[in-house]
């Protein structure tokens, strides 16, 4: 769609550092992802098809293997919790903080959790609630957002983080050696761990046969910060539940590989329930509240592929537009290719300006291409734009497409317009017809017209 969307407004103005950081971060992550996948797996796709068939089976059957679930759970003296809404999440979850009398708990990262904006609340209801995670407990620092699934200050530089900890007293001095960061938030966290009286994770998955969670990092932060506590919380999205415990040998492939280029993600936690009296450690209780937040609405719509994500950020590392615009621009919690599909679905009836996000899209392909489940983002954003087309939802930069229509469907209108079309080389922006059309010639550079050459050499070669 010609026009000029929000999102290229912030392309605009992005600085050069903050994109520059951006575009580094991304490119190394494909880079890597497809050098492990391709060094390790002859035929990548059909292990990517095989974790798709089990996450369609999954949602197809999904009332059936969460009821399954919560009985595994439960076996295993978990509490088990249903928030329908995303005030019905935080609410259990400081019902249950209040029950334990928690006033200060450390959390790991959890996608989740930032969708329903926890930390906030929290704070504003009395809770110390610190983010354990180092780019998250960065973006806490400084009341930022998460631009990445993965990768939470992919937009920033050690520079910056650098000032943060001087600005925030965690370092002395001024040092953005990444070593000697990462040692300062050790030393700074680890008194939090132990004063903490509760720890609230997420899940990348859940195995309805067994109970068994399953809890994926880099950091081990999650592992330190459930340790030390009586009391363990994990927030799920409804769609993280799989069959059975050996599915996990697909996934947790795929997700190392197609998050950071590892064959397996540092620290995999596979989380049995609340410790058992011969253990010496871990939570005494624990939760899990199973989160549908708009899921099931997804998952009645025709773009309910898009609950198989694993949440790795592959397609936000090869997408260009994401590239260019970082995914701060997506202005919601899900940024990227999947952002651009699952926000305007989840939030869409609560925020309709997200209703322009399926049209930042190139639609060239390449998210569906390193989606570790197979989802067809292109052929999602295409059935969203056409809801969006059919409900005459307004899209802020959009302008008709009917002239082009016409024209492209009359044989002797298009051989005119091509053969006219080279006067466009020597004309300025300002007399294109539509504003719309200025502003987006405005920003773009586009190459010389040739139109009608071809047509007169046809004419002398054809036989």
């Amino acid at each position: 769609m010609i026009g000029t969307q929000l999102i290229d407004q912030y392309a605009r103005d992005i600085s050069d550092e903050k994109q520059a950081s951006v575009i580094d971060g991304s490119s190394k992550g494909t880079e890597k992802r497809y050098s492990s996948l391709h060094k390790d797996y002859p035929d990548p796709d059909a292990l990517r098809k095989l974790a798709a068939a089990i996450k369609d089976h999954t949602l197809h059957h999904l009332e059936h293997y969460l009821d399954k679930a919560e009985k595994s759970l439960t076996s295993r003296g978990v509490h088990v919790h249903y928030a329908s809404t995303d005030e019905d999440a935080r609410q259990t979850i400081l019902s249950i903080l209040r029950s334990h009398d928690v006033t200060q708990l450390t959390k790991s990262k959890s996608m989740a959790a930032e969708e329903i904006h926890l930390n906030p609340f929290l704070i504003e209801n009395g809770v110390e609630c610190l983010e354990s995670d180092l780019g998250e407990f960065i973006i806490q620092l400084d009341g930022d957002e998460p631009s990445h699934i993965v990768k939470p200050i992919i937009h920033l530089n050690r520079r910056d983080v650098a000032k943060t900890f001087l600005r925030e007293g965690i370092s002395e001095k001024y040092n953005d050696d990444p070593e000697t960061i990462t040692r300062q938030a050790r030393v700074h966290l680890r008194a939090k761990y132990m004063q903490a009286q509760a720890g609230i994770t997420g899940a990348n998955f859940v195995c309805a046969d067994t109970g068994r969670l399953a809890l994926i990092t880099n950091e081990g932060n999650s592992r330190f910060g459930m340790a030390p506590v009586p009391v363990h919380i994990a927030l799920v999205g409804i769609e993280k539940v799989i069959p059975e415990e050996k599915d996990l040998a697909v996934f947790l492939n795929l997700l190392g590989r197609s998050a950071t280029g590892q064959q397996l993600t540092v620290y995999t936690e596979f989380i049995n329930g609340p410790r058992s009296a011969n253990q010496p450690e871990g939570p005494e209780h624990m939760h899990v509240v199973f989160m549908d937040n708009g899921r099931t609405d997804v998952l009645a719509s025709n773009c309910a592929e898009i609950l198989r994500c694993i949440r790795c950020g592959a397609c936000q590392n090869v997408c260009p537009v994401y590239r260019q615009a970082s995914g701060h621009a997506y202005r919601s919690t899900y940024g990227g290719p999947v952002g651009a599909v699952l926000s305007p679905i989840l939030f869409g009836s609560r925020f309709p300006e997200l209703a322009d996000l399926p049209k930042a899209s190139s639609l060239c392909g390449a998210c569906n291409e390193v989606c570790p489940v197979d989802i067809p983002i292109p052929d999602l954003l295409l059935r969203l734009r056409d809801k969006a087309k059919r409900e005459s939802v307004p899209s802020a930069g959009a302008i008709p497409m009917s002239p082009f229509a016409t024209l492209a469907t009359s044989p002797s209108l298009w051989r005119t317009a091509m053969t006219m079309s080279k006067a466009m080389n020597h004309l300025p922006i300002q007399v294109a017809p539509i504003k719309p059309l200025q502003e987006w010639l405005g920003q773009r550079t586009l190459p010389e017209s040739h139109g009608g050459d071809f047509r007169k050499w046809f004419k002398t070669h054809k036989s």
